[in-house]
Order: C-alpha cells, then structure tokens, then sequence
C-alpha cells in the first residue's frame, strides 16, 4: 500500500507540475503576472510567496493550478498590461497551450530515456499477424479462423503487424467486427465478435502468434530434471494444445492438477516428446521445476534511434487515444476501458514494484494521455479555452460573459459525467466495494 501510495504521488505530483509550469513560464515569457503556482487544490499544506506569487502544495493532490491576474472576466480588473485579458489573442493562446505542450514533451522525452536503457521485447510484436495456434472456445476458433490465415485488417483498419493487430482489436470487446484475412493467397472476411478480458475488458478473439517458450533453466532433481529437459529447449505443445506464451504454459501445467502430461518439444531443431508428471507447490500452483521465458529480442537503440523510436510509438498510441475516445462516442469503446485515480494509483504501484523504468514508461504513457485529453475542445479544459478564443477570432469580437459562462457550465457538466464513469470504473475493480455493489 506504501509503495502504491508514493508511486502515486510522483507520478501524480511529477504531471501536475511539468503541466503548471508550462502555463506558468508561458505566462511570464509573455508578461503576465501569475498570482499563484499550485500543486494540488485545496487548503495550503506548505509554500510560500516570492515576487508576488505564491507557490504552495495542497491538500488535495489531483491536479493544480496556474492563477493569473485578470484572467477571467468575473476577477477584478484594472486593464493594467500584466493582465491575462490585456493581451492579445495570440499571447493567450501560447498560455494556454503551453501545459498540455509539455506533458507531450516530458512523454517522449521520458520514453526517450526509457528506450535508451535498451530492452527485451516479445519478438512477436513486429512480426507480421499470421495465425500460428488458437486458444480452445476462443471467438476466433468459432467464427472459422484457421492457424496459418494471415490478419489484413479489422473493420476499416489495415494491420501489419501483431502489435496493429492487439492495439486496435483491444478497443473492440463485445462487438462485432469484421475480419479479414488471407488464407492461401485468397481473401475472406469474418464476423468475429471479442470477449472481454480482466478488469479493463481488453478485446480478444483468440488468436496466438507462432512464437514458443524456452526454457532458461532446470531445477536439480524435480520432474523436468529426471525426464531429461535441457536448458534451451523450445516448448510447443502440452497434451497437443500449442504454446505459445510462458504464462499458457504454467496454466496449463496448474489446470492438469497433478495428471501426467505430454509436452512437445524442440531440441536444436528437432521435435521430441516426453511425458511428465507435475508437483504440487501450493493450492493453486503445479510446476514441473524449469524457468521459462518467452521468445525476446533485444533492443538496444543508439540516442538518435531511440529518439525517432519514442516520435513513432508516441504518435501511433496518440492515434490510439483518439481512436478510443471517438469509439466511445460511436459506440465501439467500452467505457469500461476508462481508468481514474484509483486505477491509475493501482497501475502505478505495480509498476514500481516492476522496477524505476517500468514506472518511467507508465509517466511517459499518462503524460501523453493528460496532454491530449487536455486539448479536447471542451470547455473547461485548456482545448476548451483555446476552441472559445478561435470563435472569437472568427466572430472578431470577445463574447459576452453569459455566453461564455454557457459554454463553461456544458463543459463542466460533460467532465463531471466523464469523471463519474471513470471513478465508478475504479471502483468496480476493488474487490470489497464491487461486493457492495448488488446490482452487479
């Protein structure tokens, strides 16, 4: 709980502050004078004033703030030169979208650092997305896909790569989809509909790459050892169902519940069979002795590569943002998808329990989501704000202040809703309070 708890607060306290002190130096850069440099809302915990303004952390720490003088119509003003509404559209404009600016900066420059430690990655991800085993009852299995059909696309959508192909089927839970693919050089199109997995209800059809496990170690004297298994060796199959992943392996070994199992394997290129009989851990755990691990591959860019790398993976999960978001106004996105500060703390303490760049790669990833959201045309957000100022432009005239408190008290109310879904989400997802909930 402690660790989740500080994990939470920097990452929390570390996107609060790059986004304030965007709004902040672009405030001073075009000389407007700032009141107040918050971090959190609520009473004052600790601070103090310099300058004029004063600088402090609250009491409650889910955001903050930049106060400027003159910043909106209901504040006393003077029409002195160092008030917000003094300057001209353009210098408001640069205030404005400075915060959502540095949060989409401090992402690629933290994933930036991030990729510059190198790392091991499944070596499925860029390979392209042909069938190589299908998980029993799966929609896929049911809907007539076959090992060795190629995925083309879902929907609209063109997938090259297994990494294409579980970013945009994720989003895609109980609905409907259709499925291209290639199988023998000739097209055809499937209706498959995804089922819903864990708490998140990521979409999933199925479907596995052609990749196997290997084993990286053996213990002395257990099953594996006395049967003759080899550190190196390729796992392909238990009991003729394939493997393709180390977390099936250890389910499927656990589900056999100490029965003896047949396991396929590949020893320097040639496929073998041995039976063996696994032993019991715990309640839940059956193992048979060996470590296994997933086919890697190991990246190790250079600081120009790992740079362009986080401008690519920071643009397409953009577009992943956006292609969420306009889903669930289509209907296509599962609300449930959603995450809020208490899904949010959750993620950030197991990342920290993962190690610091785990938890570097999780900033990068929610600093880029703040920075987007923030520039939705929705009143209230900073996009929202910049939206009214471009109207204004057009209309070459600033519009009344019932017009503009209108436009404020819509946005207000569509956060609030989105707020609502986001924290009963979160809640849904803690066990002792989804008990509460007898509707459920």
């Amino acid at each position: 709980m402690l660790m989740t708890l500080l994990a939470f607060a920097f990452v929390i306290g570390v996107l609060v502050f790059v986004h304030e002190l965007g709004h902040y130096l672009a405030a001073r850069r075009v000389g407007v004078r700032v009141l107040a440099f918050s971090i959190g809302f609520g009473p004052r915990l600790v601070g103090f004033t310099r300058g004029g303004t004063e600088y402090k952390i609250a009491a409650i720490p889910l955001g903050g703030f930049v106060k400027m003088a003159g910043e909106t119509v209901e504040d006393q003003r003077s029409g002195a030169p160092d008030e917000f509404l003094s300057k001209s559209k353009w210098e408001r404009f640069q205030v404005l979208i400075a915060g959502p600016a540095m949060n989409i900066a401090l992402a690629i420059l933290v994933l930036w650092g991030v990729l510059l430690q190198g790392a091991d990655i499944p070596a499925y991800r860029d390979m392209a997305p042909v069938v190589g085993a299908i998980e029993a009852d799966a929609p896929a299995r049911k809907a007539g896909v076959q090992v060795g059909d190629r995925i083309v696309r879902i929907d609209d959508r063109e997938v090259e790569t297994w990494d294409d192909f579980l970013i945009t089927i994720a989003g895609k839970a109980k609905r409907e989809v259709q499925l291209t693919i290639d199988r023998g050089g000739s097209p055809l199109t499937l209706a498959v509909t995804p089922k819903a997995l864990g708490k998140y209800e990521i979409g999933d059809i199925g479907v596995l790459p052609n990749t196997h496990p290997h084993i990286r170690s053996v213990t002395a004297g257990d099953p594996a050892d006395k049967a003759g298994f080899k550190t190196g060796d390729v796992i392909l199959a238990i009991n003729g169902e394939t493997v393709s992943f180390a977390r099936q392996l250890s389910d499927l070994i656990s589900r056999q519940k100490g029965s003896e199992i047949l396991i396929r394997f590949s020893r320097n290129g040639e496929e073998q069979e041995q039976r063996v009989t696994p032993v019991k851990r715990s309640d839940d755990l059956w193992a048979i002795g060996i470590g296994i691990s997933d086919q890697l591959t190991h990246v190790d860019p250079g600081v120009f590569e790992a740079f362009r790398m986080s401008l690519v993976q920071n643009w397409e999960a953009s577009g992943l943002i956006f292609r969420t978001l306009a889903g669930l106004f289509t209907g296509e996105t599962s609300p449930k998808q959603l995450m809020g500060p208490v899904g949010i703390a959750s993620l950030s303490g197991e990342s920290a329990e993962a190690g610091i760049i785990p938890l570097l790669g999780l900033l990068a990833s929610i600093s880029l989501n703040l920075g987007l959201l923030n520039l939705l045309p929705i009143p209230v957000l900073d996009g929202g704000h910049i939206l009214i100022l471009l109207l204004e432009g057009i209309a070459r005239r600033d519009f009344s202040m019932r017009v503009k408190e209108r436009m404020l008290f819509a946005g207000f109310v569509l956060l609030m809703l989105l707020m609502v879904t986001v924290i009963y989400n979160d809640l849904t997802r803690v066990q002792w309070v989804e008990n509460l909930m007898f509707w459920r």
